[in-house]
């Protein structure tokens, strides 16, 4: 175990590799190996990289894909994704594929509010707070006139602010509860630059008024937070049960009422629930990472929504109406298009081209019907043909790689291995059968 070290971010790239492999690695002469293998050769561009973290000392890859044929609101994308589990990409081609000729995905922005919050204490009368908000509300709006100057440019800035009296569940607890439009932008440093401008004027009229009362306002803390259930998307695709063909050799109506019961068992049974609105995260996460957004807190708050009725449920839903067939989702989701990464990363900027530059507002749109889409991929192969087949394809491929296997012979594995085991010990008699 090697002993603390101090200044370790001062170090070179060079010296922190060199640390590490003499106190953790036993000084093995591949680790920097691996490392140099992995750092871009434009200098330019590895510079970008090593500016999004501290301590980097290189680079690690996902595969960056892409599926076509999605049919969002009568317009076709190809959408960039970012994942390293197996099956996603195929799964999301071929959904998008499937519904293509039945209308594709409808989308629609229900509320565009994203929120932050000032916490603090106040032990006093609660009526005079109220009275001291109230009568420098302006005041409090005028401490953010710089930083949200451009912002108003674009159409956003800050749409309302309200005191929130939370004393019922923990002592002398108040929040100052602000709303935003941040536009284009994600705007996480636009929102917390705005929150502690107005917490240091918060503190400074509150000194002056309080006086008298002997009363003070004790700022705990001010930050935006990453559940936005007014910031909403809601997606679907809809078409005739008797549309529902070509699917594993099942008939239409039993397909469509084995998939609503499949949904259903999501609302009720949390352990489905979780695997449930996972499949769909698989989807959300892969587009949200190629285009430079932060899958972290987005998957934060769609989750705590999944659990907005004091129940954690799926996010998704199956109808059937008369011969009507119809998949829904609704979720938060706070995304933006410019900012951040987005103005840093080579490939996120690629991302948004093929997306042909949307709006934030087209890109939440996006990301929902690629989530209902992967949803729709997942339930669809766990009613049939199970979840392990198209698992176990890409397995295959990745032991074929593995050992250097031909493309006329993983041509020929994917014939041979149909109804067989697939493991190291079957791809090797394989390949010494088929050399």
């Amino acid at each position: 175990m090697p002993n603390k070290i101090i200044g370790f971010s001062k170090l070179s790239r060079a010296e922190k590799i060199d640390w590490l492999n003499k106190n953790i690695l036993d000084d093995s002469h591949q680790v920097k190996l691996i490392l140099d293998k992995y750092l871009n050769s434009d200098k330019d561009i590895q510079a970008i990289h090593d500016s999004f973290s501290e301590n980097s000392i290189s680079n690690f890859y996902l595969p960056y894909s892409v599926s076509p044929n999605f049919l969002i609101n009568d317009k076709i994308y190809t959408i960039p994704l970012v994942t390293e589990e197996s099956s996603v990409v195929a799964a999301l081609s071929n959904a998008a594929k499937f519904w293509f000729d039945k209308g594709g995905f409808k989308t629609e922005v229900k509320s565009f509010t994203k929120k932050g919050q000032i916490h603090f204490s106040f032990d006093g009368d609660k009526n005079i707070l109220e009275e001291f908000i109230k009568i420098n509300k302006k005041e409090i709006l005028k401490s953010t006139d710089i930083i949200a100057k451009n912002m108003k440019k674009r159409g956003g800035g800050i749409s309302s602010i309200q005191l929130i009296d939370k004393t019922d569940e923990l002592k002398n607890y108040f929040q100052l509860s602000v709303d935003f439009n941040t536009s284009d932008s994600m705007g996480a440093n636009f929102i917390n630059s705005c929150l502690e401008s107005m917490s240091k004027k918060i503190k400074e009229l509150s000194d002056e008024y309080f006086k008298k009362n002997n009363y003070s306002i004790n700022i705990i803390m001010s930050i935006l937070s990453n559940y936005t259930p007014d910031c909403i998307v809601e997606s679907y695709a809809e078409c005739d049960i008797n549309d529902l063909v070509d699917i594993a050799n099942i008939e239409p109506k039993e397909f469509a009422e084995k998939m609503k019961y499949a949904f259903d068992i999501a609302k009720i049974d949390i352990s489905r629930a979780v695997t449930h609105n996972k499949g769909i995260m698989n989807g959300i996460d892969a587009i949200l990472i190629a285009t430079g957004n932060d899958f972290r807190a987005v998957e934060a708050g769609i989750h705590a929504y999944a659990s907005s009725n004091s129940k954690y449920q799926s996010l998704s839903e199956c109808s059937i109406s008369g011969n009507k067939f119809r998949l829904s989702l609704k979720i938060p989701l706070s995304v933006g298009t410019v900012g951040g990464i987005t103005d840093l990363h080579p490939l996120v900027k690629l991302s948004l081209q093929i997306l042909d530059n949307p709006s934030s507002k087209d890109l939440m749109c996006i990301i929902a019907s690629v989530g209902l889409a992967q949803n729709f991929a997942a339930v669809k192969s766990l009613i049939t043909s199970g979840i392990q087949e198209g698992h176990m394809k890409m397995h295959l491929i990745n032991l074929l790689i593995k050992n250097n296997a031909s493309e006329e012979q993983i041509r020929k594995a994917k014939t041979y291995f149909l109804n067989k085991e697939i493991n190291s010990s079957s791809v090797n008699q394989f390949l010494k059968l088929n050399k």
